[in-house]
């Protein structure tokens, strides 16, 4: 596996004719969110900022894969200027952050979705709806156990994080049952980490082929994520899309990311780089680069490496 060396400070020339130097040049660079381009504190440094903005100087389209809904990633989306569209629900939903303009979706069958509700009762747990894939998205919940401090800390943090359009955002109804009478965009649980993989266990189990789960963990929080999706769609296949409409191909796609959510999508790309905190399993990737840890600018590093040094430039001087 190759190693990503970080401690360089460069300086790169950028002008609008830029000449490649190897045969398969990045094109599309595809950024996982929580835990990859986002540190710690759920921020994008300085220089993650900057690599990406000379990334997509350079001609490399940019896009965000993400587990979180569409309406979470949306204001990052728009905040970085991403010109692809948002590859988000882990790829059961890729929309335009700007226009809303829906590019593909593949909600959760009703019968499948209604039997996930059911089962999650069973065992105890708080589902999440996520709904409304033609418009901005709408999380919808209806009662939730005062005990399981990672759901209550997740709604908080989804209302936090949409200030103004909290309200119209994140919407308590009385019944889940009552209110899922047709195919929601997926449907979540948070808990803490035993508790949700006590809860995919049973899922796998019970529901076969009809559905596909996707657990992230994350142990230093004690928190943990089961989303359930449609069965044929996972991270990989958003890019998949992405790549297509984009005419770009495989070998010129680079993705990065850290958890189980983002193996399809770094088996698809060309140039695969993992963050240094990335899950355990994540380095056995055929072809895998490690890069630097999410807090220590990996993706900056990552960007410097296979995309920046890869161009010979002229023009005006800019600094990472």
């Amino acid at each position: 596996m190759g190693q990503v060396t970080s401690d360089r400070k460069k300086h790169y020339l950028v002008t609008c004719h830029l000449s490649p130097v190897t045969a398969f040049m990045v094109r599309l660079l595809a950024l996982d969110l929580d835990g990859t381009l986002l540190d710690s504190r759920g921020r994008v440094s300085a220089r993650n900022r900057r690599a990406i903005d000379l990334a997509r100087a350079a001609g490399v389209r940019v896009a965000l894969v993400t587990g979180r809904r569409f309406r979470d990633a949306r204001p990052l989306a728009l905040e970085l200027g991403i010109d692809v569209p948002v590859i988000a629900h882990n790829g059961a939903l890729t929309k335009h952050a700007r226009t809303l303009e829906t590019v593909a979706a593949f909600p959760l069958p009703l019968a499948a979705a209604r039997e996930v509700l059911r089962l999650g009762r069973t065992h105890g747990a708080d589902p999440l709806v996520s709904d409304d894939h033609e418009g901005a998205g709408l999380l919808v919940y209806d009662h939730l156990n005062e005990a399981n401090r990672p759901v209550l800390e997740y709604i908080e943090w989804a209302r936090r994080i949409h200030g103004d359009e909290a309200e119209q955002a994140v919407v308590r109804v009385e019944s889940l049952e009552q209110y899922l009478d047709h195919p929601p965009v997926h449907i979540a649980f948070s808990g803490t980490d035993e508790a949700m993989l006590r809860l995919s266990e049973v899922l796998r189990q019970e529901l076969t082929h009809t559905v596909k789960l996707m657990v992230t963990l994350y142990p230093q929080k004690s928190f943990g994520l089961v989303d359930v999706v449609h069965p044929d769609v996972s991270k990989g296949t958003g890019l998949a899309a992405v790549a297509r409409e984009y005419k770009v191909a495989r070998a010129e796609v680079m993705a990065i990311g850290d958890n189980h959510n983002d193996i399809e999508m770094l088996e698809f790309a060309g140039t695969r780089v993992i963050v240094a905190n990335a899950e355990a399993n994540l380095h056995d990737i055929e072809g895998v680069h490690i890069t630097s840890a999410n807090d220590e600018d990996g993706v900056a590093v990552a960007i410097e490496e296979f995309i920046l040094d890869k161009f010979k430039v002229q023009g005006s001087t800019f600094k990472v």
